[in-house]
């Protein structure tokens, strides 16, 4: 079977995150297009206007400046065209109160990110896995 590339966006304000990412989907072999944004302002504007075809999934942050998080996904899912997305929370937040923000506003799944790098390639093959399954 062919597997289809779909677009994936992170949306990280963090750069050694966003290094950590592009060197996981590396060591996992993903060759998913991966577009990058530092905040939810920046998300949201390059969703409406630049990434085409849009995103089948969004990897995000949750303590971001601008615009955090959770701020992003009630927008994303009060948007028409975008509300349809996955979206999988990649943080070192553990609150309680974020968790059940981002799962209230229809998450697909929430990671702590990992102290090591190992484990973050680990956690980015358990995304590949899910995304590739949805696929099938």
């Amino acid at each position: 079977m062919i597997q289809k590339l779909v677009n994936i966006l992170l949306v990280e304000d963090d750069e050694v995150d966003v290094m950590n990412v592009k060197r996981a989907f590396s060591k996992n072999n993903i060759k998913n297009e991966l577009f990058v944004a530092g905040n939810g302002v920046e998300a949201l504007d390059m969703l409406r206007t630049s990434i085409v075809p849009l995103p089948r999934i969004i990897i995000l942050d949750i303590n971001m400046p601008k615009m955090n998080g959770i701020e992003f996904l009630k927008n994303l899912r009060d948007d028409d065209n975008l509300k349809n997305i996955s979206v999988f929370v990649m943080t070192t937040s553990n609150e309680d109160s974020d968790k059940i923000n981002a799962y209230n506003l229809n998450v697909a799944g929430y990671i702590l990110k990992p102290l090591s790098f190992e484990k973050f390639i680990t956690s980015v093959a358990t995304l590949k896995n899910f995304w590739s399954l949805c696929e099938m």
